[in-house]
């Protein structure tokens, strides 16, 4: 089974091309696409959705992931073998900010020569190497070390958190980088207010978007376990006027 992560899109021709690349040498391969339509270049959104879903795969599924934000010529392509999982892609920060440190493995990948779309040679390649069993240390050099990336990390007190915005999702759900983990160290049990914009503050943790009237804001822990604030059957990011890297912040009382 191959995963695959990009934001090349939906209307072009890019992610036939190299699923047809891999074919071509594993016939027998299994894609499920997890999501094509990260912003362009947008490597913190990337690791956000990949890392709430890669983990719900089976032991032995291969990741693909093609989200480049400097040119190809200037970056290297690694595979990882990590948790039983084998993961491809840009060397630019985006594995720090899945894994959060360096995974069990990292091999470097070899560049093609004289490829008009490199990507579909690194990843037929290599995906072709692993599904063969080839040692994986025989794809390239091992390394120690990945670029890191630091994302944005929520502000605490003794009674208060301050976080951000990180993703607003189809439904225009958004989503805070405050865990249900953070949320109940901090909390202690205590009541709160949730303060963002110059709206109202929410004072209630729901469970279900149900909980509250159709057209009223709600606040939950998502399946993610992230802070969400939502509007039951609407759209919260418009309506509410928040975006990425917004400042929310929670107060305990």
């Amino acid at each position: 089974m191959v995963t695959f992560t990009s934001d090349f899109g939906g209307q072009d021709y890019y992610v036939a091309l190299v699923k047809g690349a891999m074919l071509q040498q594993q016939p027998q391969l299994q894609f499920v696409d997890i999501t094509h339509n990260v912003q362009n270049y947008d490597i913190v959104q990337a690791a956000f959705l990949f890392k709430n879903a890669w983990q719900h795969f089976p032991v032995g599924t291969i990741h693909l992931l093609s989200i480049n934000d400097f040119d190809h010529a200037q970056q290297g392509f690694i595979l990882i073998k990590h948790a039983g999982h084998c993961f491809i892609g840009p060397d630019n920060g985006l594995f720090w900010l899945i894994f959060e440190q360096v995974p069990d493995e990292v091999y470097e990948l070899p560049k093609p020569e004289n490829s008009s779309f490199p990507l579909k040679d690194i990843f037929a390649n290599a995906v072709a190497h692993i599904t063969s069993e080839k040692p994986l240390h025989t794809i390239g050099n091992r390394l120690h070390n990945i670029v890191q990336r630091l994302a944005l990390q929520p502000v605490t007190g003794k009674s208060h958190i301050r976080g951000s915005v990180i993703h607003i999702d189809i439904f225009e759900n958004v989503i805070v980088n405050i865990s249900r983990n953070l949320f109940d160290k901090i909390g202690k049990g205590r009541t709160f207010s949730l303060f963002f914009k110059r709206h109202d503050p929410i004072t209630k943790l729901s469970q279900h978007y149900y909980e509250v009237p159709v057209g009223e804001i709600l606040c939950l822990f998502n399946s993610a376990g992230c802070l969400e604030i939502a509007i039951h059957k609407g759209k919260a990011a418009s309506l509410l006027g928040l975006k990425v890297e917004d400042v929310v912040q929670i107060d305990f009382h």
